[in-house]
């Protein structure tokens, strides 16, 4: 009897064993049928649910991401996003995207090399009639009495003439032509006796660029407005036409060029310094560099020394590459405090150098991700804060002091946070992006709380991040380095300005007298220019001669 399987029941079951065996086969197919059936709807849903998960989780990184735009534009200033994270995420996108040619004929300031050389050749003094509506200072330099014999026969030599030249010069709000005249002598008694005159010309002070006609303040003038008041050199020269004379932003350029060779060594010796420190804050920022038909991402990082080598260095690489922060720190031994850029590890593990974190970082990942867990960003907002409360309590004490404090404030606040990180990290899912800030915290941990074993480690790397800020504004108004000897123009001019500000020191001033005396100052008392140093001299200086020291612009 053949029995459809959907019409079975106890009452017409078959027989014969051959029969209910078939009809058994037939209703296990089914079954496996309809198993395998529930088992795809089963991995669908599943994966339904997973996508629905990916897409939650995506939009609210992207209502993340919509949050930090609107904070950078609208938000309280505390949680404003500032110009440097702002500028840092633009161009971190921008990098993301595909390199397109650039237009050369539509950028407005470069120094490649070819061009510097063109100019530098054409300059001359075919400008001299640009400044002839200047007003003119004349330096006479004469032999003095005992180079005035002559060296053959020892009659008193004779003036037969001189030698001229200039330099424009600029005095804080007016520019002068500086004519130096170097009188020539001769022996008349040898020239009448046939024999050499023995000429000789009279000597004039070392400038800072030989054959150059740039003065010392025009110079320092230069200097200081591109990279202490971030103006580019294309403003400059609209500057200058103004006060009616032609100097092309590529001739100051290689000004700025050469004054960066002249001062070298100081630089030098202010990196020796800075290695010297206990604790070196460091940070980096996107500095584009001119390349073949686009721009290339070089950085700009700076090292920031202790107060007992209170000095700022910049350092210009051409890539994020650990090997720039390597090369700088290559003997350095104590603290560095740095965000958690990876390529520093191999910076700390193969120098023994101890690896100190920044709880401003932290803290601004909480913000940022504040929208997806309102709760979880609250509640670790408030006790980051805490931890900034206990070091307004220390701004003005001494080490040990300040570490005492920390270990009886700060330690007890840490290890509530650390505990609740754990519980949240059980709790979100890998890609909620509240979780990239419990893990941040978390990875960073050890770095994080080395200030409460050190009471010489600030808390955070917010000293090094206002010196990036400024770096970010150069960069909005000048836009690119030409070339590598561009940026490492930019670095050691950048140092000496930025130094300049941290003792709240006139760069113009330094600049000037730097640029002055310099090239005739004895290597071995380089120290006397660091910036603390040359201050303290500076003060000294003016007491000595009752006047008030001038305040910083």
């Amino acid at each position: 009897m053949n029995v459809p399987t959907n019409e079975i029941s106890v009452n017409n079951l078959p027989e014969d064993s051959a029969s209910l065996k078939a009809m058994l086969r037939e209703v296990l197919a089914k079954l496996e049928s309809v198993s395998a059936d529930q088992q795809h709807e089963k991995r669908l849903a599943e994966q339904l649910r997973q996508r629905a998960d990916d897409l939650y989780l995506e939009n609210l990184r992207l209502q993340q991401e919509l949050e930090r735009y609107k904070k950078a534009t609208y938000g309280p200033r505390a949680d404003r996003l500032s110009m440097n994270q702002l500028a840092q995420m633009l161009l971190e996108f921008a990098e993301a995207l595909e390199q397109k040619p650039i237009n050369l004929e539509d950028l407005r300031e470069a120094e490649p090399e070819t061009e510097v050389r063109r100019v530098k050749r054409r300059t001359g003094r075919r400008a001299l009639a640009n400044f002839e509506n200047l007003p003119v200072n004349t330096y006479v330099y004469e032999l003095s009495a005992e180079e005035r014999p002559c060296p053959s026969c020892g009659v008193e030599r004779k003036e037969i003439g001189s030698e001229k030249s200039w330099q424009i010069e600029y005095i804080p709000g007016h520019f002068e032509r500086l004519e130096h005249v170097r009188k020539k002598y001769a022996c008349p008694s040898c020239e009448r006796a046939g024999e050499n005159p023995q000429i000789e010309v009279a000597a004039k002070a070392e400038t800072a660029i030989e054959k150059g006609f740039a003065g010392p303040g025009l110079l320092a003038f230069i200097v200081t407005s591109k990279f202490a008041d971030y103006l580019p050199l294309y403003r400059l020269e609209d500057i200058f036409e103004r006060q009616g004379f032609e100097i092309s932003r590529a001739t100051q350029s290689v000004w700025c060029r050469d004054v960066a060779d002249v001062v070298e060594p100081l630089y030098q010796r202010m990196a020796e310094r800075v290695r010297k420190s206990h604790v070196v804050a460091t940070d980096d920022t996107v500095l584009p560099m001119l390349s073949p038909g686009q721009t290339q991402p070089a950085r700009m990082w700076v090292y920031v020394g202790d107060e007992t080598n209170p000095y700022n260095v910049f350092d210009f690489t051409l890539n994020r590459s650990r090997e720039g922060p390597k090369e700088f720190l290559k003997d350095y031994t104590q603290v560095l405090l740095a965000d958690a850029y990876g390529g520093y590890n191999g910076v700390v593990a193969g120098n023994a150098i101890t690896r100190a974190g920044c709880w401003s970082h932290a803290r601004r990942k909480f913000v940022e991700a504040e929208k997806s867990a309102p709760e979880i960003a609250r509640e670790a907002v408030a006790l980051m804060d805490a931890l900034f409360a206990v070091e307004r309590q220390t701004k003005d004490v001494a080490v040990a002091e300040r570490l005492e404090l920390r270990q009886k404030q700060s330690v007890p606040i840490l290890a509530e946070l650390h505990r609740k990180l754990l519980i949240w990290k059980e709790q979100l899912l890998p890609k909620h992006p509240m979780a990239d800030a419990v893990n941040y915290t978390l990875g960073q941990w050890e770095e994080l709380t080395v200030f409460t074993t050190d009471g010489a480690v600030p808390i955070d790397n917010n000293v090094s991040e206002r010196e990036m800020k400024r770096v970010v504004l150069n960069r909005k108004n000048s836009l690119f380095v030409g070339n590598p000897r561009g940026g490492r123009t930019a670095a050691i001019l950048a140092s000496l300005t930025s130094s300049c500000r941290r003792h709240d020191m006139d760069p113009h001033l330094y600049f000037m007298q730097l640029l002055v005396n310099l090239p005739t100052w004895p290597a071995r008392d380089l120290d006397a220019w660091l910036p603390d140093r040359w201050k303290q001299a500076h003060i000294a200086r003016c007491a000595a001669l009752g006047i008030p020291v001038p305040p910083n612009p």
